[in-house]
């Protein structure tokens, strides 16, 4: 009996290490949304509930377009409300002067959908039509001036939604793909596997790889017209963390430590520059918001990666959040 009554809380104990390590595994692993994004050059991950949570951006008013509030009106999907979670994959195109300019994207969005309505809404404006490992793929031609350029859109279950608008079905196709492996915890593509260790812990909002790309101009990054001493495939890694105050972390990776010292070197000189602006008596709530933010900025180097952290204000996120709520990019 004593035999017995050990080997079953030898097993019990072992059942419950196994739930803990599963447990442990499972937060270390990079989130589902960003696991199933196919190969890219960067990754943009942003789970919106501690966003919503802090500045309440889902009770602010929205001015949409007349194809935006259609397409909320037809599937009752209402982005700054319900999406959770979105993942968005960047990938750089072979044309920069393409439909998709220099930056073509893949996304999957996690939330509050009814499956019925968007299926009926997608169904009436898609251009074409496809089955591939179980889903139905709607293309929908999206119209950007005299641009056109095809937009993959996949519900993935209940709460998940796929789109893509690059030029061929490989992307979409991957995400289904990966959709139907998500049970491992690790899996996901080469770039998430390799740099995803590098984001800090509990970031609420992170990218990583070349995602300075959408800021790319001749070469090199551009940010509110103002250019970087960067070049355009520089491998950062980003992140946004609460931790009593919002923190920045952006960390630039170099071939070496010299590199990363004259990198960090020449980004001091430039935030010098633009800390001046804070003797500029700013003209609204924004303004000081910008100021303060700007004068948190600190410039470190840490063997091969330049480092950049910031405070970044509560009220500049919530003047930002209310210009600008999520909303799925082409799909309105």
């Amino acid at each position: 009996m004593r035999k017995s009554t050990r080997y079953s809380l030898l097993l019990v104990t072992a059942l419950i290490v196994a739930l803990i390590v599963a447990i442990l595994l499972r937060k270390a692993a990079p989130p589902e949304a960003a696991r199933l994004l196919p190969e890219s050059d960067a990754i943009v991950y942003v789970n919106l509930k501690p966003l919503r949570l802090a500045t309440h951006f889902d009770r602010t008013p929205v001015t949409r377009t007349s194809e935006y509030q259609q397409f909320v009106d037809a599937t009752g999907i209402v982005p700054e409300r319900d999406i959770d979670a979105a993942a968005f994959a960047l990938h750089r195109m072979d044309d920069p002067n393409g439909p998709n300019g220099p930056v073509g994207y893949s996304e999957v969005f996690e939330g509050r959908f009814d499956g019925e309505r968007l299926s009926r809404y997608l169904d009436s404006i898609a251009t074409a039509r496809e089955t591939y490992a179980g889903h139905t793929i709607y293309t929908v031609t999206i119209h950007d001036g005299e641009v056109t350029r095809p937009l993959r859109v996949a519900q993935l279950g209940y709460d998940s939604i796929a789109a893509s608008n690059m030029p061929t079905e490989e992307q979409i196709h991957s995400i289904l793909d990966r959709h139907r492996s998500a049970a491992s915890p690790f899996s996901g593509s080469s770039l998430l596997s390799e740099r995803y260790r590098d984001v800090p812990i509990l970031s609420s909002a992170w990218g990583i790889g070349h995602i300075g790309l959408p800021f790319s101009d001749r070469g090199y990054l551009s940010i509110f017209g103002l250019q970087l001493p960067l070049p355009e495939d520089t491998t950062f890694v980003a992140s946004l963390r609460y931790t009593g105050t919002l923190r920045l972390r952006i960390e630039e990776i170099l071939p070496s430590p010299e590199e990363a010292a004259a990198s960090a070197q020449k980004l001091s000189v430039l935030l010098g520059l633009l800390k001046s602006l804070q003797q500029i008596q700013p003209r609204n709530q924004q303004d000081a918001a910008v100021i303060r933010l700007l004068t948190s900025i600190k410039m470190d180097q840490r063997k091969d990666r330049a480092i950049l952290t910031a405070t970044v204000p509560m009220e500049l996120l919530q003047s930002l959040s209310s210009n600008a709520g999520p909303a799925p990019s082409d799909m309105h």
